[in-house]
């Protein structure tokens, strides 16, 4: 992964909206998915971002749909009884009116198309966990490597925690060998994509966003080692790559919300720190979690690692002022050296921004890194 000693570098989290709203998913038309990813790998580079990637366009802009004929032992079946997981939680609670007037109108997500599932489907284990996947992977690293390379370019993949969430066990004794047979089985994914050539950005939003679903009954402890039990396996899942060609991503999920009961950093922080990664990608521009850079004044970044925090953000359609990203960028500087930030965003654009913020979101970051290096004394 590069390490730039003459500026601060950009980068996103990966999911890209469509260059204009009439255009849709590709998925399945080779020709069709081949223009689509050139010209959004063109708009990267036209913008100046230094390490880029296909949007996600190959995976159908969702980051946990794509993996739904990629597993092999399992079987769809109808929602459980109550509310879905992702309906639950004490935000939800304290703020039901709120929720009750966002979901009437569907402005949870902003949703061109179908970018962002509406209710995705749940699958059961009734048998051994494979990956059943090569080919439709196959064809996504293809298309990424054809249209934009190898050099500094990455491809999302999804962290066994995330994928559990909708995926019930009714095949394995406990959930710890559960969770470790679909580590096993992504490793041929992650395996895959690093072998390519290709940076591997693990992404893991649920592994946070359950705190408010079920960490809080929990309790702290038991939810600490909730978390510490899949990185463990994700881990597992990386063992025979290098941690320079792997990079971390986790939020406390990407709808327009309160998140007032997200739950801190500084609690889960060192257990993050343990996932065997060069680069980690964390939210930082947001109004709940912009405060936790402070985090980094406390706990040390572990050396030869890099973090990519949001300076940018998806939560607002207020596009914020280069002078803003490089203000934020010095203060991640000062606590863990200009050498290990690159400037990132909060999450994917896809699905949740509308195409023209998202993109002077991007050119605001990239603008806002330039202005941070010659503030940071970076060679000019």
């Amino acid at each position: 992964m590069q390490r730039s000693a003459s500026r601060i570098l950009t980068t996103h989290v990966g999911s890209l909206p469509f260059l204009s709203l009439d255009t849709g998913i590709a998925v399945g038309e080779e020709t069709r998915l081949r223009e689509d990813v050139a010209a959004i790998v063109a708009r990267q580079r036209d913008i100046g971002i230094d390490v880029i990637n296909e949007g996600e366009y190959a995976k159908g802009g969702d980051w946990l749909r794509y993996m739904q004929k990629r597993f092999g032992g399992f079987t769809e079946i109808a929602e459980p009884d109550g509310k879905p997981l992702v309906e639950q939680g004490r935000d939800r609670e304290e703020f039901a009116d709120f929720y009750k007037y966002a979901n009437e109108r569907g402005t949870l997500f902003y949703t061109p198309g179908a970018q962002i599932a509406k209710k995705r489907p749940v699958q059961a284990c009734t048998g051994p966990v494979s990956y059943v996947g090569a080919a439709e992977l196959k064809k996504e690293i293809d298309v990424t490597v054809t249209v934009a390379g190898t050099d500094n370019v990455f491809l999302t993949s999804t962290a066994p925690g995330s994928l559990e969430v909708y995926r019930r066990n009714r095949y394995y004794k406990n959930d710890e060998d559960y969770v470790f047979a679909l580590a096993e089985a992504m490793r041929v994914e992650y395996e895959a994509i690093a072998a390519a050539g290709l940076i591997l950005q693990v992404d893991d939003a649920w592994l946070p966003a359950l705190w408010d679903r079920i960490g809080i009954a929990m309790g702290l402890a038991a939810f600490r080692a909730r978390c510490e039990m899949r990185i463990a396996a994700l881990n597992h899942a990386l063992r025979n790559i290098a941690e320079d060609r792997v990079r971390y991503h986790l939020c406390w999920g990407s709808w327009h919300g309160p998140h007032a009961y997200d739950l801190e950093l500084e609690r889960i922080v060192d257990i993050v720190l343990k996932v065997k990664a060069q680069a980690y990608l964390i939210e930082g521009a947001n109004a709940r979690h912009e405060h936790e850079v402070a985090v980094w004044g406390k706990v040390k970044l572990p050396d030869g690692k890099i973090l990519i925090p949001g300076v940018v953000t998806h939560s607002t359609d207020v596009v914020e002022h280069p002078e803003l990203v490089s203000q934020r960028l010095q203060r991640y500087a000062r606590f863990v050296g200009k050498e290990n930030v690159i400037a990132g965003t909060d999450c994917g654009f896809g699905g949740r921004s509308h195409p023209q913020i998202a993109w002077a979101k991007l050119r605001a970051m990239v603008e806002g890194a330039a202005l941070a290096s010659k503030a940071l004394g970076f060679p000019s």
